[in-house]
């Protein structure tokens, strides 16, 4: 595993990661923010979701530096440096909470969109024939509707058709959504590579030899488009983040029990009017400061990964 990152960090991309200043930040501020959210249990200053330890006294305070004293005298005061949400809850740590909600829906989408859109394009480019036309003019059926509205047609059901469902399915019915509108830049994209690939030499050669059809494609031209696809990847999963935030936002994501950024945000436009910005300020911030750091991530990757642009 040294060995690799070593490689990785010496060689073209590792060099152009180094000297680009606008990739180093952007990574920084992602890898803090993936931080805070993997270790929100360790970072964060309360658990925003124990009841127990809620306090409604404390409802809607401005973001301070000082302490707030608590009705128990034997309780240690609360430091609420982003102030506090309509439940009383520490806005600091609902944030990190939050954000873990986003990325783990995210990258699970992500992940899940790019196995079904890398298979099928792989199979559409090397196959050709009806294969190619059957799932090509899928991909134009499924681009033809806006993606938010698909995902929130998708998530809409889901909810009416199980109104109490228990967490877990609440969070799959919205993967699901997001997944089902998210394949297809993929399947358009390997498809379009694996068109280039499969009349180059080495596949020919391949053929020659009697390897397998399935064969080809996995261990021969996968490989070699795969540069296109991390770069869809890195900048799919803001795109995902943007898309279940948006859901939640219109209350058809994540349960209000475990809201993300979106249901952050949502709960405090209710009260932006009356004076309380920080309750959907700073989880906005937040959000804005993943999106952003992941789109510059993956712009810089397509630059590195370009032969043409070193």
């Amino acid at each position: 595993m040294k060995a690799v990152l070593s490689r990785w960090f010496d060689g073209d991309v590792g060099y152009s990661f180094r000297t680009s200043p606008v990739a180093m930040l952007a990574a920084a501020i992602a890898f803090v923010c993936i931080f805070c959210a993997a270790f929100a249990e360790l970072v964060a200053p309360h658990d925003p979701f124990d009841l127990v330890t809620l306090e409604l006294g404390h409802a809607r305070l401005k973001p301070s530096l000082e302490a707030h004293a608590m009705p128990n005298p034997q309780d240690a005061p609360r430091h609420y440096y982003l102030g506090t949400d309509d439940q009383g809850r520490d806005i600091l740590s609902t944030i990190m909470y939050g954000a873990r909600i986003s990325l783990v829906v995210g990258l699970v989408s992500v992940l899940l969109s790019m196995l079904i859109g890398v298979g099928l394009g792989l199979l559409a480019g090397f196959r050709g024939g009806w294969i190619d036309g059957f799932l090509m003019r899928l991909c134009d059926v499924m681009l033809s509707f806006p993606p938010i509205l698909v995902a929130l047609l998708i998530a809409g059901v889901g909810r009416a058709l199980f109104p109490n469902a228990h967490t877990s399915v609440a969070f799959g019915v919205l993967i699901l959504a997001i997944t089902l509108t998210g394949w297809v830049q993929y399947a358009r994209t390997v498809r379009g590579s694996t068109l280039v690939e499969r009349h180059k030499e080495y596949v020919q050669a391949a053929r020659v030899t009697g390897v397998a059809p399935l064969r080809i494609m996995l261990r021969h031209v996968l490989p070699n488009v795969t540069g296109p696809v991390m770069v869809l990847a890195t900048v799919q999963v803001a795109t995902a983040i943007i898309t279940e935030a948006t859901l939640s936002f219109l209350g058809v994501g994540v349960p209000p029990t475990s809201p993300s950024l979106g249901t952050l945000i949502q709960v405090g436009n209710n009260y932006l009017f009356s004076g309380e910005w920080w309750i959907t300020v700073f989880p906005a911030v937040m959000l804005i400061l993943i999106v952003l750091s992941v789109n510059l991530l993956g712009d810089w990757l397509r630059d590195a990964l370009n032969p043409k642009l070193r």
